[in-house]
């Protein structure tokens, strides 16, 4: 019952909680230091635990553990401020009579700031101060809380770290226990806010307990305590979120400086830490306290307490015969067992059958194509929509220089001359394939084989081992796709079989063949440096049978030439000889005549195209000699001697 100092104020001198409200505070006050010491050490190495290993487990483990102990700090000073003000009415402070001094302020911008301060410390004092306090602590919890909140944390094994922390943390938990043990053992009218105080210890006590039990079970494959670190959280967390709630709530609430006031850092979640949990009588406690309303008096809550358990009993009877009923979907199928043993094959629709876990059905696809590649990259990011006239996206590159995800290294046959060897080619293959139909191969695929996929694939590896290692990289590059995917296709359907994993292969496509994507421009180097050699040895024949064509022609035209030469002469010989033995007869029949008509034929053909002044030596007599005009004729030029000019005249 809360005291009002107007009207009880002498009588809370006998009171034991205001008795005691001095000596609580005190240590209070000691408990809240401690402990925030202890979460700004918590908080300071998780943050350079994100900083240089944002990976391990470490943060979100601190960080948990440090938002446990703030809110329990947020707790410890709630109280603070109850036991101060409980200590103040024990010993009132005298008033002191303040003189105002302070001169008004002349310019605006003054008066202004004045009028602002005065604002803000009337709003601080109409809110209070442990209401302000109360929200920073949460938001503090809440903010920590959010920074270092991942699920999907990788395990690692920790080392000797773990178990020093572990230690380090159980060591605190039970400090924290005995602090919680004195604070349940209070009496309520010496200290009401003990329990409350000994609820919030408790969700301290329980995350630094699970944080150390992640520390010693933690290892490089197990995943639990890397995620009940992270959950842990969750705790502390929701006290965080009502103390918050609380916190603007009460701000709602009239605030009078004579009443005593009441915890702030109350928690129904913290208050549900109980063994066993009573929810209910909780709820009915406070509707009690708050509202005066007593559900102990309310016959229909009287009967609904005593036909619980008839109730329960025969909703928990009908829902086990429930489990009997089984709906099986269009596209699926369902394995009926019985006491464990497979009786019969569902279709689909809805099928009874004795309740688990006497009867259970065990869900087989039916007619489901599915499409797997034989191998699987990393998770790529989701993959946005591609606008239809846009750029083509980066998956569609199927270019050799190009890493795919589903690309598949392969090792192959190689050859050079006389030499063997092997190279590497990435390949795409993809196969197309469903449970079988039939009522045997649902059978087969639920108890013959734990993961069709992984069947499937290691299946298929072992044949494109098998099968790729005689081929060699041309081969492949130049082979039938369609031939090679259904020699892959019966391969990989035949093995199947025989393992009996009732898989059918619908359909094989090899997606791409090519050289990894590192050695695509070295292969193309290669390509380019035999086309380069085959067109330089084209082209040096073209040039030798050139040549050897241009030396035929000049020797086809020397031998022609030649024989042409030979003939000429031949027939000009013959020719003069023909004309020799023609002058000789002719001489011989002929005599001096002939040798006269010779001697004029040379004569006039030596003179053809000379000047001749023919002079008869009958002319004129032997006194009377010729006379010849010179002036008909010149002299020739000398170019050697200096010019000179002849007088025409006549001689005789």
């Amino acid at each position: 019952m809360q005291v009002d100092l107007e009207v009880d104020g002498a009588q809370v001198a006998g009171l034991p909680r205001f008795q005691q409200a001095l000596f609580q505070g005190r240590r209070l006050r000691q408990f809240a230091i401690g402990l925030s010491a202890l979460a700004a050490v918590g908080l300071v190495l998780a943050l350079f635990v994100g900083l240089f290993a944002p990976q391990s487990m470490w943060g979100a483990l601190l960080v948990s553990q440090s938002a446990a102990l703030l809110v329990l700090v947020a707790g410890l000073q709630s109280a603070w401020w109850v036991t101060r003000w409980r200590a103040q009415a024990m010993n009132p402070p005298l008033p002191v009579v303040v003189v105002d001094e302070t001169v008004a302020p002349q310019g605006w911008y003054e008066r202004l700031l004045e009028r602002l301060s005065q604002g803000s410390m009337k709003m601080l004092g109409q809110i209070g101060a442990p209401t302000l306090w109360l929200g920073g602590w949460a938001l503090l919890t809440l903010f920590s809380l959010s920074q270092f909140w991942n699920l999907a944390l990788p395990p690692a094994a920790l080392g000797l770290s773990a178990s020093v922390g572990a230690a380090l943390a159980l060591l605190l938990a039970f400090g924290l226990l005995v602090v919680e043990r004195q604070l349940a053992q209070e009496n309520v009218a010496q200290w009401p806010e003990a329990g409350a105080l000994a609820q919030l210890t408790r969700v301290a006590i329980i995350c630094l307990v699970i944080g150390a039990l992640c520390l010693l079970f933690a290892s490089e494959t197990s995943v639990w305590p890397v995620r009940l670190a992270v959950l842990i959280g969750l705790l502390p967390g929701l006290v965080a979120v009502e103390m918050l709630l609380r916190a603007v709530l009460s701000l709602f609430s009239p605030q009078r400086e004579q009443l005593e006031p009441t915890l702030l850092a109350r928690s129904f979640v913290a208050d549900m830490l109980r063994w066993p949990p009573q929810p209910l009588l909780a709820l009915q406690h406070e509707l009690h306290n708050r509202f005066g309303i007593d559900l102990r008096q309310i016959w229909a809550f009287t009967y609904m307490r005593r036909a619980f358990l008839p109730v329960l009993a025969v909703v928990t009877l009908v829902g086990w015969s429930l489990t009997g009923i089984h709906e099986i979907p269009l596209q699926g199928r369902g394995i009926y067992e019985r006491f464990g043993k497979p009786v019969e094959v569902f279709g689909p629709g809805l099928h009874a059958g004795l309740p688990w876990p006497l009867g259970r059905v065990l869900n087989v696809e039916n007619g489901v194509v599915h499409e797997l590649a034989t191998s699987v990259g990393e998770a790529s990011a989701p993959v946005v929509p591609e606008p239809a006239e846009g750029p083509a996206p980066a998956i569609a590159n199927r270019l050799w220089d190009a890493s795919h995800v589903n690309d598949k290294s392969q090792v192959i046959a190689s050859s050079r001359a006389d030499k063997q060897s092997f190279q590497i080619v990435n390949m795409d293959v993809r196969f197309v394939y469903r449970i079988g139909l039939t009522d045997q191969a649902a059978l087969a695929a639920t108890y013959n084989s734990a993961d069709v996929p992984t069947l499937i694939r290691s299946t298929a590896s072992r044949i494109l081992v098998h099968d790729f290692a005689s081929r060699t990289l041309d081969g492949l590059l130049g082979e039938d796709r369609v031939g090679l995917a259904e020699e892959i296709g019966r391969a990989v359907q035949a093995d199947l079989q025989k393992l009996n994993s009732g898989v059918e292969i619908l359909a094989t496509v090899v997606e791409a063949i090519h050289p990894p994507a590192g050695a695509a421009n070295a292969y193309h180097g290669v390509q380019a440096a035999q086309i380069g050699a085959q067109a330089l040895i084209s082209r040096e024949r073209g040039a030798a049978a050139e040549a050897t064509n241009q030396a035929q022609m000049q020797a086809s035209i020397a031998r022609d030439q030649a024989t042409a030469n030979a003939h000429e002469i031949n027939a000009t010989a013959q020719a003069a000889d023909l004309k020799f033995s023609a002058e000789q007869k002719a001489y011989a029949s002929a005599g001096q005549a002939f040798v006269l008509e010779q001697y004029l034929s040379q004569l006039s053909q030596g003179l053809a195209n000379a000047k001749l002044l023919i002079l008869d030596h009958r002319l004129g007599g032997s006194s009377n000699a010729p006379t010849i005009d010179l002036r008909t004729f010149t002299l020739p030029a000398d170019p050697a001697s200096p010019r000179t000019s002849a007088q025409p005249g006549a001689t005789h």
